[in-house]
C-alpha cells in the first residue's frame, strides 16, 4: 500500500500507529479516572447534589484543578441539610430516587 508522501508502509509503521493509539487511550482513560472520583464519592455518601458534583469534577480538570478540587471538597460536604422547601422524609425520597438514577446512568 502506497501512503500519499510515496513511500510504502510496512509493519513497523502499522505497529507505530498503534502505539500511539494505546497512548492516546491511556492518557484519556488516566484523566477519566480521577476526574469521575467527585462523583462516585458522593454518589456513594448520598449527597443531595451528586449529580452537579459529578458534572463538576469532569469539567474541573479541563482548565484548572481549582475546580476540581472544589467539587473533591462539596463531595465531603455534609449531607444532613434538609431543604426546607419539604419535609424530611420527602427530602430523603428524593436524594434516593436521584441516586438511583445517577447509579443507573453510570452503569448503562
Amino acid at each position: 500500500m502506497e501512503a500519499l508522501l510515496g513511500f510504502d508502509l510496512d509493519l513497523w509503521d502499522y505497529l507505530t500507529f498503534l502505539t500511539l493509539a494505546i497512548c492516546v487511550v491511556a492518557v484519556i482513560t488516566t484523566w477519566l479516572f480521577p476526574a469521575g472520583l467527585p462523583g462516585r464519592i458522593a454518589i456513594a455518601r448520598k449527597h443531595p447534589q451528586a449529580e452537579a458534583v459529578k458534572y463538576l469534577g469532569y469539567a474541573g480538570l479541563l482548565p484548572t484543578v481549582y475546580p476540581w478540587m472544589q467539587a473533591l471538597i462539596w463531595a465531603f460536604k455534609p449531607t444532613d441539610i434538609v431543604d426546607i422547601r419539604r419535609f424530611p422524609r420527602e427530602e430523603a425520597i428524593e436524594t434516593d430516587k436521584e441516586i438511583a438514577r445517577l447509579r443507573n446512568d453510570a452503569r448503562g
